[in-house]
């Protein structure tokens, strides 16, 4: 397993000053005077002090991975920002969150805002960027007043606006509600919706960083990726990175729903057991582990896994990678034996064919060919070789669509049928002899 070179710390917990989000829950004032106290807006100053070279350095040695889904290396995206190209620079922060399952971003938004404005102000320095965007969920409406009244504070208290913490640098800070598009979290359709437009992926090259917001070098990262960025040039790379295991480093907000008993989000460690995670933290699988069916671990578009890997499964991005699914988003759908497991997979087919644009034809036919093959396998409705007739869909969706969405419908059925296909199986059977 890719993440057995973990200390043996199976049975800890993430330690209390190890945590970077101290106000996950809101229990305490998530306004800027409980922000300074929780130590967020401290030094700000001496960060930037930094320098931009040093700033991306830090990022790149704390092996900081991407949070919104992806686990693209942050300091590696960051450093991808030119120089100097005589256009302006923008950060944009995808806080548009509409992955199936989870809800991180929003926590963070709602308790502690101004984690979220500091990072911003330290990542677009870092990327010569004098203005940033925050692209929020259109349904987040508490998410965005809070939002929205951090950044108000933030200005009057020349935290950011001109000569931002009093270190010579100008920087704004925009709030923009999206529509409610699924889409939209795609990072060149958020762009899109963002200048005005259809909320439609564009093809890439050019990427972002050449050609992104009105044709300018853009970076657009995840929420969590920027809001635990400042307290990494705090603590130091060489701290975040004895968090967790090689190219897996650091904590991570874990969203979990679904069949437990304490259905919550929670900031551990990468790498932290499946199980554990489930058991310690959401209060166990409802009716026992033994009662455990299977785990959607990183968001809907990730892969399904059945009881048997979920015994021992890390979840980090390579091991959840070695069992053909995915660390996502880390929002871990807990599903029981009480789940009709083929039911609950076609209604995430029914998500993703109402929420395709349209612009490419395999996802824009294909996601309403498998919606409609998946209600029919609920009953059995079909034959014995449609079903490679459908992973053979599948695979023509996957890899052929200018967005992930067409990989987004494909895999949880592929995840489906790899563990669950005798299910399928013994319904077409026993629809065959009611019809016999």
């Amino acid at each position: 397993m890719a993440g057995d070179h973990h200390n043996p710390k199976e049975n800890l917990m993430l330690k209390e000053k190890d945590k970077i989000f101290k106000n996950l829950y809101g229990f305490e004032d998530w306004k800027l005077e409980g922000a300074k106290k929780r130590g967020i807006w401290s030094n700000t100053k001496e960060l930037i002090g930094m320098g931009s070279e040093k700033i991306i350095e830090e990022i790149k040695n704390s092996q900081l991975r991407g949070r919104g889904g992806a686990g693209f290396p942050a300091g590696l995206k960051w450093s991808f920002m030119p120089k100097d190209s005589g256009k302006d620079h923008y950060l944009v922060v995808n806080a548009d969150e509409s992955e199936p399952g989870t809800c991180k971003d929003r926590e963070i938004m709602r308790n502690d805002p101004h984690l979220l404005l500091e990072g911003c102000l330290v990542a677009s320095f870092a990327m010569h960027a004098h203005t940033c965007y925050i692209y929020i969920r259109g349904e987040y409406y508490s998410e965005s007043s809070n939002l929205q009244k951090a950044i108000d504070e933030a200005y009057e208290n020349n935290l950011i606006g001109k000569n931002a913490c009093g270190t010579g640098w100008d920087f704004d800070i925009y709030l923009h509600r999206g529509a409610g598009a699924y889409i939209c979290g795609e990072e060149t359709a958020l762009l899109e919706s963002l200048e005005g437009k259809k909320g439609q992926p564009r093809l890439k090259p050019p990427f972002p960083a050449g050609a992104g917001l009105y044709g300018c070098p853009t970076t657009v990262t995840n929420v969590e990726t920027i809001a635990v960025s400042p307290t990494i040039l705090r603590r130091g790379s060489k701290w975040f990175a004895s968090l967790g295991g090689s190219n897996n480093t650091g904590t991570k907000i874990f969203s979990i729903s679904g069949h437990v008993n304490n259905p919550c989000n929670v900031e551990e460690e990468m790498g932290i057991p499946l199980k554990d995670l489930i058991e310690k933290h959401a209060g166990g699988v409802i009716g026992g582990w033994e009662n455990l069916l299977a785990v959607i671990p990183g968001g809907a578009s990730v892969p399904l896994l059945p009881k048997s890997i979920c015994d021992t499964v890390k979840m980090d991005f390579d091991s959840l990678k070695e069992v053909q699914s995915g660390l996502g988003t880390a929002a871990v759908i807990v599903m029981n034996k009480s789940t009709d497991i083929v039911e609950a997979i076609a209604r995430l087919s029914h998500f993703y064919k109402h929420e395709s644009c349209g612009q490419c034809t395999p996802c824009r036919e294909g996601t309403g060919w498998m919606y409609r093959m998946m209600e029919k396998m609920i009953d059995g409705n079909v034959e014995h070789q449609d079903i490679d007739k459908i992973l053979d869909v599948t695979k023509q969706i996957e890899g052929h669509t200018i967005c992930a969405l067409g990989d987004a419908a494909a895999w949880p059925i592929q995840g489906l049928f790899r563990h669950f296909r005798p299910e399928i199986e013994k319904r077409i059977e026993e629809r065959n002899k009611k019809v016999a």
